[in-house]
């Protein structure tokens, strides 16, 4: 599957730092139970391998890695079951690696002239990084220039600016961490005493998630369930009945 398939699917894919590979495969369950099921597991933890092997066997989700910087970064998240990969930017060594290993690589970029190398090795889906760095506005001006590129802006984008971005004409996704942030995305204890986490015995009432709409670039009205609302209920909920 192409990057631009897999990007249009969801308009926000979670960047996910997981520290305890226990959580994963419940917390990739409730995003998925959610409606996002494209993630990004980046390499930020000694865990994140084991966490993509675990989420990757969640039915519907497709998973992929982030922060791969290196080509024993594919080879090594390619073996865990990664379908894609994330780099912040782009290196020679790091394209080949991922082209040998054919596992699709979205590589950052934040100029037009690292665009248009990088269409000119055949990228037509890029990472848009820094996104809030450099304003939403800056992602727009290539646009004119460079129609057959698309962009997942991704860095420091929160629930109030992630809108700004969709609206774009050559945005089709946004890479958000403020899905499930790093304080809530832990074990939690509470009843029992097992080593697993225990499912509920039914998931968290509709009423109890937040939705918010965004306007995409096909003029069409996206509803995004936002479990970083109030993370404990929504974003975990399978976590809640504790270990």
């Amino acid at each position: 599957m192409k990057l631009q398939e897999i990007c249009a699917q969801v308009p926000v894919i979670p960047v996910l730092v997981i520290k305890h590979a226990i959580i994963a495969r419940p917390l990739a369950e409730a995003l998925v139970e959610g409606g996002l099921h494209v993630l990004e597991v980046t390499l930020r933890t000694p865990a994140a391998l084991e966490v993509i092997s675990a989420m990757s066997e969640v039915p519907g989700s497709i998973v992929g890695a982030g922060t791969v910087l290196t080509p024993a970064d594919v080879r090594a998240v390619k073996d865990a079951g990664a379908r894609f990969a994330v780099s912040p930017g782009a290196t020679d060594s790091l394209l080949a690696a991922a082209q040998e290993a054919n596992l699709p690589l979205l590589p950052g970029a934040a100029t037009v002239s690292e665009v248009m190398k990088l269409m000119a090795l055949g990228y037509d889906m890029l990472k848009f990084f820094p996104a809030e760095a450099a304003g939403a506005s800056r992602c727009s001006s290539p646009s004119m220039a460079l129609p057959d590129v698309r962009f997942c802006p991704t860095g420091g984008i929160s629930a109030d600016t992630f809108g700004h971005y969709l609206a774009l004409p050559n945005v089709l996704c946004v890479g958000g961490s403020w899905i499930t942030p790093t304080t809530n995305c832990k074990p939690m204890t509470g009843r029992g005493s097992g080593t697993s986490p225990a499912r509920p015995s039914k998931p968290p009432h509709s009423s109890d998630r937040a939705t918010i709409g965004a306007t995409r670039n096909d003029g069409k009205q996206n509803s995004l369930i936002r479990p970083c609302a109030r993370p404990p209920a929504i974003v975990l909920p399978v976590l809640q009945a504790g270990l």
